[in-house]
Order: C-alpha cells, then sequence, then structure tokens
C-alpha cells in the first residue's frame, strides 16, 4: 500500500491532500479508466449489430456525445457533469446519449408527422410518465457484464438517462432492452476506436475547425461520408462541441461503419471554428 503525493494528485486532476482520501480517489479513479477500453470483443460487437438490423423503419441516429463540452454548457450540471469518477471517466471518449429510430411504418401509414416523432417518440403511444428520467421506468437488470459496459458508455446512467432513452426510442420499435444498449454500446466503440476518436483525444481542449471534425469523420469513414455527420455545439457563442450525430442504415447496420451503411443527417449547429473541451 501506498500513498500518492500532492504532486501525483494534482498531475491526476486532484488537490487532495489526506493519504486516506487520496487512495480512495485514485483507486476510483483507476478503475474509471476502463472507459476507454473496449469492453465487448469483436464478435460480441457484430452479433449486438446484427441483433439491430431491422425493416420496418429506415434509420438509426446514433447520438454520442462529448461530455465535457455538454458539462461546460449546463446550467445545473446533472450528477454525472459533478462526480469526478464519472468525469474522468467520459474524458476519453464519446459517450452515448442515444440511438434513435426514425419513424415505424405503421406511425407513417397512421399519418403521425416527422416532427411529433422527433418531439415525442415512443411516447406518442404511451402516455409520458410525469416526473423525471427516473420515473420511466424500473432500473435495467442486465447481466454484469452489459452493466459494466453500459455503466462505462454512458454516465448520464447517474440521472436515469439509459430509462429515459429506452421509454422514448426503444419501448415501441420492437427493440429488446439488451440488444438496444449492447449495439449502442458496440457502435460507440466502434467510434471511439477510429480515426475519428484518436482526432479528438488528439485534440483535447484545443480549438479546431468544424472541417477539422469533419475531415476527421471522413477519415474514419470514407471519402464524402461527411454528410452522414452532423454537429452539435452550445456554450458562448455556440463554440464548445457536444455531440455528433451519425445516421446510419436500419437494415445495413450490421455494416458499420461501411460506407454502405451509413445516410445523411441534418445539417449541425456549430460554426466555424469550435472547441474540444476537456476536463483535465
Amino acid at each position: 500500500m501506498f500513498c500518492l503525493n500532492k504532486l501525483a494528485l494534482k498531475v491526476l486532476g486532484y488537490g487532495v491532500g489526506l493519504c486516506g482520501t487520496a487512495m480512495v480517489m485514485f483507486g476510483l479513479l483507476s478503475g474509471s479508466l476502463a472507459v476507454a477500453q473496449q469492453h465487448l470483443s469483436d464478435q460480441e460487437q457484430q452479433e449486438a449489430l446484427d441483433d439491430l438490423e431491422r425493416d420496418h423503419f429506415d434509420s438509426y441516429t446514433l447520438a454520442l456525445t462529448w461530455h465535457p463540452g455538454f458539462c461546460a454548457t449546463r446550467r445545473q450540471p446533472p450528477r454525472e457533469c459533478r462526480d469526478p469518477v464519472l468525469m474522468a471517466a467520459a474524458d476519453d471518449g464519446f459517450v452515448i446519449h442515444g440511438l434513435w429510430p426514425s419513424r415505424p411504418e405503421r406511425l407513417i401509414d397512421d399519418g403521425l408527422d416527422q416532427d411529433t416523432w422527433h418531439r415525442e417518440g415512443c411516447f406518442v403511444e404511451r402516455r409520458r410518465p410525469r416526473g423525471g428520467f427516473c420515473e420511466m421506468g424500473p432500473a435495467f437488470d442486465f447481466a454484469d457484464s452489459l452493466d459494466d459496459a453500459l455503466d462505462a458508455a454512458m454516465p448520464g446512467r447517474a440521472s436515469c438517462l439509459d430509462r429515459y432513452e429506452y421509454a422514448k426510442h426503444g419501448a415501441c420499435m420492437g427493440l429488446p432492452e439488451e440488444d438496444f444498449f449492447e449495439g449502442a454500446v458496440a457502435l460507440a466503440e466502434i467510434v471511439n476506436a477510429s480515426a475519428l476518436g484518436d482526432f479528438m483525444l488528439d485534440h483535447r481542449g484545443e480549438e479546431v475547425s468544424r472541417n477539422a471534425v469533419i475531415g476527421a469523420f471522413e477519415d474514419a469513414f470514407g471519402n464524402g461520408t461527411g454528410s452522414a455527420l452532423s454537429l452539435q455545439c452550445g456554450g458562448p457563442g455556440g463554440r464548445f462541441l457536444t455531440e455528433i450525430r451519425i445516421g446510419i442504415d436500419a437494415e445495413r447496420i450490421d455494416d458499420f461503419p461501411a460506407v454502405s451503411s451509413l445516410v445523411d443527417q441534418p445539417h449541425g449547429r456549430c460554426p466555424r471554428d469550435i472547441e474540444i473541451r476537456s476536463f483535465r
């Protein structure tokens, strides 16, 4: 057993002087570093994507948060923006916001418009529960392996984001809970392991051009694929990158990240130059 000195703690981002407290924080931080690792094997990733393939709606939007940027734009930061362990874990790549299917054919046939679907999702068929995210349903009872992977990939679980996302986007789509979240984890891991993930880590805490991010996406997924990417920004001057959204064909999601699996996304809301925030 050893004790971290003040210099070591400052390197890790903590100004803790007491040995006992320092050891606790180091233990927690060490555990959180696993977030940057791949929790699913290549075979498990492929099986998870196979399970997401559907033909009764056109596409998915994979929404991945850049957590330091998101937290910097919150006037009342949620727990995942205040807990040092969750913040440290989410500084090593994109984390999951959601996986959003497009309108199912049955609701298109019923005349449901696009704006209502985007706003309400599955709540058009099942009344939205009153209260916050934690009122959307009970906590999920996943196997430990999926539970750990999802904890690492989705710090918003601390605020019950997983319950809300499934209630709005998965519950009415014929997507079992395990398939929905294991698929989201697989997609996030693939993106973080790509040239885009490398670019983000290389430029944490820096200002970059919007086109540089799009270029990194095309380096990862192929020339001309930038139209499948939507960048979301906020904060002062709308300059902090908060999220990326990737369009994926619902019938070809098992081929992700092949060019043939991507579909166009609406234009994002970022200025010419943006900041990739960092908790470090």
